[in-house]
């Protein structure tokens, strides 16, 4: 892309989505993300670390829920922009007939929803444009697409530390799980407060006022958004070490960034 936005983006504030896209190698992104994503990585050198093992627990649990549990509907909130082994390609690669709503409220993923859209003709893939601090909003506009008396699986990935209110935090995903059918399934990750050097270059980060500052939060507080769903193993964990697949060079690293799965029974 150019390093000449649309007016509809303030190219000038740095944007989570675009920083991220610019830390997993993308080119969707402006001069001030790719300057702020350095500094981060200035201040903490892991962040790649962060991202990178987060995108493979995101592939990891799609491949586990489409495979393993049957699950064929997905809500994914918090979709950021597109790069590659997004939700629905896995899915789809596993179960063709996989539907696939897409959430985010970000006008550059917007323009390039396209991109998402792209389904097998067998499944199905929507995108709705809405804010994840709006839950009633999301489910009546998926429902357009997804059948809430099947089992979903609700992805979050990265997105609750947004929300810098913890205990609205964990409203949405109560409301949102409310929602679902026993059988459902809630995917979630973020960043946590166990590495401080991650924490302070996020504080650093949240300091030049970002569009969305965000909000590192202690393993115990992610275990919270799981409440009263059945814990699959390894339960919250470093999302690098959530059942990884085998690699040459040993055992996986520490990240400041867990993640987990749960089942809705009832």
């Amino acid at each position: 892309m150019t390093d000449d936005p649309s007016p509809a983006f303030d190219a000038s504030v740095p944007h989570s989505a675009r920083i991220w896209n610019y830390l997993l190698g993308g080119k969707d992104n402006y001069p001030v993300d790719r300057a702020a994503g350095d500094k981060i990585c200035e201040l903490f050198p892991g962040m790649v670390d962060v991202t990178r093992h987060s995108r493979a627990f995101i592939g990891r649990t799609v491949r586990h829920l489409a495979g393993e549990e049957g699950i064929r509907q997905f809500l994914d909130i918090g979709t950021g922009l597109p790069t590659v082994d997004n939700t629905h390609e896995i899915a789809q690669r596993v179960a063709p007939e996989s539907r696939i709503v897409y959430v985010d409220n970000d006008p550059l993923v917007l323009v390039h929803a396209e991109a998402l859209l792209t389904s097998r003709p067998e499944g199905v893939t929507a995108y709705i444009e809405a804010d994840a601090r709006d839950p009633e909003s999301i489910l009546e506009q998926a429902a357009k697409t997804l059948d809430f008396s099947r089992p979903v699986g609700l992805m979050l990935m990265g997105i609750l530390g947004l929300v810098p209110d913890y205990d609205q935090a964990r409203s949405v995903v109560s409301r949102l799980m409310e929602a679902l059918p026993p059988g459902s399934y809630l995917g979630l990750n973020d960043g946590t407060s166990t590495d401080p050097a991650y924490v302070e270059a996020i504080r650093r980060h949240n300091a030049s006022k970002p569009a969305a500052p965000y909000t590192p939060r202690t393993p115990e507080q992610l275990a919270g958004y799981f409440e009263g769903l059945e814990m699959l193993e390894p339960g919250v964990v470093t999302c690098s070490r959530w059942r990884p697949e085998a690699m040459p060079w040993g055992e996986p690293p520490e990240v400041a960034c867990y993640g987990g799965v749960g089942r809705k029974n009832g």
